[in-house]
């Protein structure tokens, strides 16, 4: 086992990859093309991502239009995209959904920022898991006579440092997806 800020730095960098990208699911009340990323769709005998079906794309600020390729499979991403738990319903039009994005309330605002709250925090606990790593590595080199007490201590802080950074970081991407959400 061996000791590479650089890779703890890739790890953490995925981990907040990860939460944007759930982040991107959220519904802020405008139209966004990452909405529906997280849909899956019954076609060809098994269940598939929603991009593999149709491509999706913004027509205004409150509308976004799927293209299905496959007419076979229109109805199943109809229904794909209303049981998606998002509110969603959309409009067919031949091969074509026309998805309006309903005004969020107040209640649904404050529902989005608790589920933004535990995605950041799953965050949180992915950085600190990959700091736990960086840590026993370093303390099985001190162990195994690799690296001196005095380095395991300045290698120890350094792995804090960049901890409290990418925790940080995910402070910062709740905060501005809270404002996102709660802005009428």
């Amino acid at each position: 086992m061996t000791y590479s800020k650089k890779d703890l730095e890739r790890r953490m960098e995925g981990a907040l990859s990860s939460l944007s990208t759930e982040f991107s699911g959220l519904r802020t009340g405008r139209a966004s093309v990452n909405l529906l990323d997280a849909i899956q769709v019954p076609a060809y005998g098994s269940t598939v991502p929603l991009s593999q079906v149709a491509s999706v794309s913004v027509t205004d600020m409150r509308m976004l239009s799927v293209n299905v390729w496959d007419k076979t499979v229109v109805g199943a991403t109809d229904r794909a995209i209303r049981e998606s738990g998002l509110g969603l319903n959309p409009v067919m039009d031949g091969q074509t959904l026309r998805i309006p994005i309903p005004p969020l309330n107040e209640e649904r605002r404050v529902e989005l920022t608790k589920i933004a709250g535990k995605y950041a925090e799953a965050a949180k606990v992915a950085v600190r898991n990959i700091r736990r790593d960086g840590m026993d590595s370093l303390k099985k080199m001190e162990k195994d006579g690799e690296i001196s007490e005095d380095r395991l201590h300045s290698l120890s802080d350094e792995v804090q440092k960049l901890t409290d950074a990418f925790v940080g970081r995910v402070d910062d991407a709740l905060k501005a997806k809270e404002a996102e959400i709660m802005q009428v």
